[in-house]
């Protein structure tokens, strides 16, 4: 059975990291939001708190009862994690007389196999209104920093911990081994999930539960329905078919060139050119959110059709990977806007299929890892992430098929040239934006009155986060000139210098 370690979510943004550097050490975690309470089986090993936006004093999240696993799980706690068992306890949490948040160094440090190699004065993050003023008196002081006495305690006679900064971000240089003590020494954790190790257990996964069944795939190209069709392959052989649809709104030519990659991989796949229908169904259309339900009932309509030609098939896999799954719960109930394009475990009612998503519990890396593992060649693994709903959501306002032309030209010659200049390895995704914008312009003497477009290049591990990535300036303006000279009806070009928060990747 596979050891995992549960983290409980109270709200914090760190919370994803938590996991990541879990798996960094060879580690399956998974995050349950602490309004929905996992089951815990002989599997879990450890669990851990996460840190949160809120007080563990205005009563504004659950008070998790964690009797039931204290004294026969080992426990961390972070920041808020950290308050609230303090807080349950009869220690006095209480609002900080100056927000506690940047660097700290750990001033104190107790010979405990939580700190087995870490240096006296380590530089740790705080980020935190409230303090610790008390602890009760089973409980320990174990770190201390110059303004917070109590900067990590024990829970006498009990593998329970807490710790009052944030051991995940990479401003606690030291962090990731304090997390891999608690992994080794306090948890005992084998530390085995590898890629290997994961191949091995899905492909057993998938031939239990699919056993000589149908399965059709949806396949878009990108890394993640490329891993899940190989995952699929080798599980089930040749009783996968995928279904790769163009929908008119893909980068220029990208569907020959997904449709001939394919052709190396020995998958059953077949091309649907359904461009026109998408584009006609797409005119008048501005909301962003109606022009994802739009595509996405379209492409559902085309694919049942694709479907019901043929017979027997009682699957549907989907390239849905752990960033879905975590957007599409949070602490305070279900995300308050999913995007559409996230497939979460459903279909429409009248798609009288099961659902199995293969990479569930993958972050875009570990996939492209698992690929790697698989010999998917770097060509596809590499490939930049792209929207399901493809370059209508880089088209500010209503689609038209003279705006995609025009968008796919001025994207075509962007990504080419990162791949020319070879930058292209250095920006997780990129894209050119659409701007329902006209400017004056003079070109050859002549006043113009064109659109504008807007260069859009990040740099990420997983796109939860994302910052701009800052491409030279000369090969900017290489860019634009190229924009602006080749690419009829723009006459203005401009780059995004926004990150992830407080803006989004995309700009719909």
């Amino acid at each position: 059975m596979e050891e995992k370690i549960l983290i409980i979510d109270f709200g914090s943004q760190y919370t994803q990291l938590i996991a990541r550097r879990l798996r960094e050490l060879n580690v399956y975690s998974e995050i349950h939001p602490c309004t929905h309470l996992p089951e815990i089986d002989a599997a879990t090993k450890a669990i851990i708190l996460s840190g949160s936006p809120f007080s563990v004093n205005d009563g504004l999240l659950p008070n998790v009862d964690l009797t039931a696993w204290r004294g026969k799980l080992p426990i961390l706690g972070v920041c808020y994690g950290a308050q609230l068992m303090a807080h349950q306890n009869g220690g006095f949490v209480v609002p900080s007389k100056i927000r506690e948040y940047g660097r700290a160094n750990l001033s104190f440090i107790a010979d405990d196999i939580l700190f087995t190699g870490v240096s006296k004065d380590s530089q740790v993050w705080m980020s935190h209104g409230d303090t610790i003023q008390s602890i009760p008196e089973n409980f320990s002081i174990i770190a201390s920093t110059e303004s917070v006495k109590v900067a990590a305690y024990k829970i006498n006679g009990e593998p329970t911990y807490a710790i009052q900064f944030h051991p995940e971000v990479t401003h606690s240089p030291e962090g990731a081994l304090m997390l891999e003590n608690f992994v080794k020494h306090v948890a005992k954790m084998s530390q085995d999930w590898t890629p290997v190790h994961f191949i091995e257990n899905i492909t057993k996964e998938l031939k239990e539960k699919i056993g000589n069944d149908k399965v059709i795939l949806g396949l878009s190209g990108g890394v993640d329905s490329s891993v899940a069709a190989i995952l699929l392959k080798h599980s089930i052989g040749n009783n996968l078919t995928g279904i790769f649809i163009n929908n008119g709104l893909l980068r220029k030519d990208e569907y020959q060139q997904v449709l001939d990659a394919y052709k190396g991989m020995g998958l059953n796949v077949i091309g649907v050119d359904a461009g026109e229908r998408f584009i006609s169904e797409l005119k008048g259309i501005s909301d962003p959110e109606l022009k994802r339900k739009t595509i996405g009932r379209v492409f559902i309509e085309v694919f049942d059709d694709e479907a019901k030609k043929i017979a027997g098939v009682k699957w549907l896999a989907q390239g849905t990977i752990y960033p879905d799954v975590i957007e599409s719960v949070s602490v305070k109930g279900p995300s308050a806007t999913i995007k559409s394009h996230h497939n979460v475990g459903g279909l429409p009612e009248n798609m009288d299929l099961k659902v199995v998503e293969p990479l569930r519990t993958l972050f875009k890396d570990e996939v492209r890892k698992v690929g790697r593992e698989l010999g998917i060649a770097d060509v596809i693994l590499n490939r930049h992430p792209f929207p399901g709903p493809g370059l209508a959501i880089r088209i500010l306002g209503d689609i038209t098929p003279e705006k995609v032309a025009i968008l796919q030209e001025s994207d075509h010659i962007f990504i080419s040239e990162l791949k020319s200049k070879d930058q292209y390895k250095n920006v997780w995704q990129a894209g050119v934006i659409y701007l329902p914008v006209q400017s004056v312009g003079v070109m050859g003497d002549e006043r113009t009155y064109e659109n504008a477009v807007c260069l859009r290049a990040v740099t990420s591990v997983d796109g939860m986060t994302a910052d701009f990535c800052h491409l030279p300036h000369e090969f900017l303006a290489h860019v634009s000139n190229r924009i602006i000279n080749e690419v009829k009806g723009i006459n203005r070009v401009v780059y995004d210098i926004s990150s992830k928060p407080p803006a989004t990747i995309e700009w719909e």
